[in-house]
């Protein structure tokens, strides 16, 4: 019997549509359904406070709407003129604020945001005051610009925005094209950094490098995660390709730390490094992780980092790739201080440990719900999904994994289900609410000749999904250690995480 609480006869999933009518008069791209719902309800722990629900003043609301709704008629994040043109013209009529502060830029396919949570936390606890700017959003567009390691307040989300909107529209009037809502919400970010003022800014890539819109910036540190193929239409065909792209954020004299990467990968990257006379450190040589055991709630790491061994380090993330995205952040802020060039001592272990207990990343193997548990992961292409699995088999004893996929057109959908094939006894598939959303039947034809016609459910519904996921995991009886694990997109996640009483 499920133990989802009784539900209104009034009230159905319909109300869902609802929302979803309502909030879609926007890019679904923007907002990911921040209405809110009362249809399923979470038996997970307290909110986290880093994913902000709508403002409950109702006036700070429409305004904040309708600064949502001017940027939506802007081109989406998947409309794209591959150059800095407009954002260049646009820093420099708002006087360069992007200049006024050092910066930490990060690139990379898989942990850009896990890491550059990471690298704030870690900036924070040592009194630095932070900017961090990341994408996509999981449940509000407000959590993209955060300082002092928290989203603006839809208050200054809205004052930023009216405050270059002048000077947004003079840009628009002198360009072939309008600026984009990416690149509005980058001028956004680094204007509202450099009105706090913030100490360092943390800045994630929208989309490659040399001609993301966060590339008017010249990092101090720059940052580069594994690479693998995605967005292979833009980026290219190759890891080789896609690595001359990100390279694009090596700017000259930098400390570029790199991840773990393919071959081919690096050897683009380091050649650019040399070209730029950029100072290089690679995990698994100049950093990385000396050991890790899985703990209550997360791992143990020991790590080793630029200046010295840093043991004890709790981390309150699952899975192998986050240590190595810990080990990397860890080396980004020792490159930022001078760890290792200017000064031989490591930092304070006791600050380190600090910092990463701290960390939080929602969406990424994030339980929200108990008996049976319900996982979120915002995997959407085979190499987080593929670690996503791993991260999955190690932190959680599940007895039957039901998955629930909602996945983007625009991706290698069947590679990721290839991934997730081993783990899940049975996949449901289905739908989120943005128009770049795969049709639920087809995504069901592709998982079919993964899976087998009977290991796959269709509920094109979002809702009818994961109670359909639910039912499917309670089979095993109360105790027997069913799970759920909703995953393919960002936005799937964000939804399901406001559906499952994450606000």
């Amino acid at each position: 019997m499920s133990d989802l609480p009784p539900r209104d006869p009034n009230e159905s999933f319909d109300d869902f549509d609802e929302i979803i009518e309502a909030e879609t008069d926007r890019d679904p791209d923007l907002a990911l359904i921040e209405a809110g719902s009362r249809t399923l309800r979470t038996q997970g722990g307290p909110q986290q406070a880093d994913v902000p629900a709508r403002p409950e003043d109702p006036e700070v609301d429409k305004a904040l709407r309708a600064v949502e709704a001017e940027l939506a008629t802007r081109w989406g994040e998947t409309k794209l003129e591959p150059s800095v043109t407009r954002i260049a013209a646009l820093m420099d009529v708002l006087g360069e604020p992007q200049r006024s502060y050092p910066s930490i830029h990060i690139t990379g396919t898989n942990g850009k945001t896990s890491t550059a949570r990471m690298i704030e936390s870690l900036l924070g606890a040592f009194d630095l005051r932070t900017g961090r700017y990341t994408s996509p959003h999981v449940q509000s567009v407000t959590e993209r610009i955060s300082l002092d390691g928290a989203p603006v307040s839809a208050e200054r989300f809205i004052e930023t925005y009216q405050d270059i909107k002048p000077y947004v529209e003079m840009t628009d009037s002198r360009q072939e094209y309008r600026l984009s809502f990416f690149e509005v919400l980058t001028a956004m970010a680094y204007a509202a950094f450099a009105d706090a003022p913030v100490d360092v800014a943390v800045v994630e890539v929208g989309m490659g490098g040399s001609w993301d819109a966060t590339n008017v910036i010249d990092g101090d540190v720059a940052v580069v995660t594994p690479i693998d193929l995605d967005h292979t239409d833009r980026l290219g065909e190759t890891t080789a390709a896609i690595a001359a792209e990100k390279a694009g954020i090596i700017k000259q004299d930098a400390t570029v730390i790199l991840a773990q990467q393919p071959v081919d990968a690096a050897q683009v990257l380091l050649k650019k490094a040399v070209e730029v006379d950029a100072t290089v450190a690679r995990e698994g040589l100049e950093f990385g992780v000396v050991a890790r055991q899985v703990a209550v709630g997360g791992q143990l790491l020991t790590l080793r980092g630029l200046g010295g061994e840093y043991d004890q380090v709790y981390l309150p993330l699952h899975g192998p790739y986050q240590a190595h995205n810990a080990a990397v952040a860890l080396a980004a802020v020792e490159a930022f201080f001078g760890v290792g060039s200017q000064r031989p001592e490591p930092l304070d272990i006791d600050t380190v440990r600090k910092a990463f207990a701290a960390v939080s990343s929602p969406g990424r193997l994030e339980v929200v719900r108990r008996s049976p548990t319900v996982v979120l992961d915002a995997a959407h292409n085979p190499a987080g999904a593929r670690a996503t699995a791993e991260a999955v088999g190690e932190a959680f004893d599940f007895s039957r994994l039901i998955g629930v996929v909602g996945a983007s057109a625009d991706k290698n959908v069947r590679g990721l289900l290839e991934a997730f094939e081993p783990i899940f006894a049975e996949v449901v598939v289905t739908q989120n609410s943005s128009h770049r959303a795969m049709d639920a039947d087809e995504l069901a034809a592709i998982a079919v000749e993964v899976f087998g016609d009977d290991r796959v459910q269709v509920e094109p519904r979002l809702p009818d999904a994961l109670e359909a996921a639910i039912t499917l995991a309670e089979e095993e009886g109360e105790f027997a250690g069913g799970g759920v694990l909703v995953t393919g997109s960002v936005i799937t996640v964000g939804e399901a995480r406001l559906l499952l009483g994450r606000r």
